[in-house]
């Protein structure tokens, strides 16, 4: 059976979305998965994107958020859309944007950067020790921010673009990826396979 957080409801409505269990007639709408990342004045989280239309969305979150709270959302890669906490009810909170978004671009397939990379999906910031294995050579490196496609580290070690590694992040599975760039003491790095998001969420409420 599918569950009822696997996929986000996306309509063309001007309205934001009410809580659960309020039906509204909708012209257009289409279901597929969407996580996002809720900005406020101290943090930053992961959450699973239910319902967005033009107006605003439903999200189901992590954490207590209060209603007037001021939030933004982003969906898209350093695009951060600003809005309101309008209701919350339990798990779920609704967000009206300030102003309404262009849903059809935000359907849109990801684009290309000038570097050729995809924007990254959503990602937190988190400072967390991980053993990083080389070939044969394993040394520790520093988490900075993680996402369900790959994660940013910080390494003493020059990490080679389009190297093969393993990372094991502190107190996760050992994930393998490919090492994109490294500039600085900073490496990117892209996970071979996109980490389920409830196993993601609960490595990170659990740090």
């Amino acid at each position: 059976m599918t569950s009822a957080f696997e996929e986000t409801t996306f309509s063309f409505s001007d309205k934001a979305p009410p809580p659960p269990g309020e039906r509204r007639q909708q012209a257009r709408h289409l279901t597929i998965l969407r996580v996002g990342t809720l900005i406020s004045e101290d943090d930053r989280e992961l959450c699973l994107v239910r319902n967005i239309s033009a107006g605003g969305l439903m999200a189901h979150v992590y954490s207590a958020y209060q209603s007037d709270q001021r939030i933004a959302v982003e969906l898209k890669t350093n695009q951060q859309i600003p809005g309101i906490v309008t209701w919350s009810d339990g798990s779920n909170i609704g967000i009206t944007f300030d102003a309404p978004i262009d849903v059809e671009e935000l359907l849109t397939a990801e684009p290309v950067l000038d570097n050729g990379w995809k924007p990254r999906l959503p990602r937190v910031e988190v400072d967390r020790l991980a053993t990083l294995r080389v070939g044969a050579t394993t040394h520790w490196v520093n988490t900075r921010d993680i996402s369900q496609g790959g994660v940013k580290v910080e390494s003493d070690q020059p990490l080679e673009p389009g190297a093969e590694i393993v990372i094991s992040l502190e107190g996760f599975r050992p994930v393998a990826g490919v090492v994109r760039w490294h500039q600085e003491g900073l490496a990117g790095i892209a996970f071979n396979q996109v980490i389920p998001f409830r196993e993601l969420m609960g490595w990170l409420r659990g740090t």
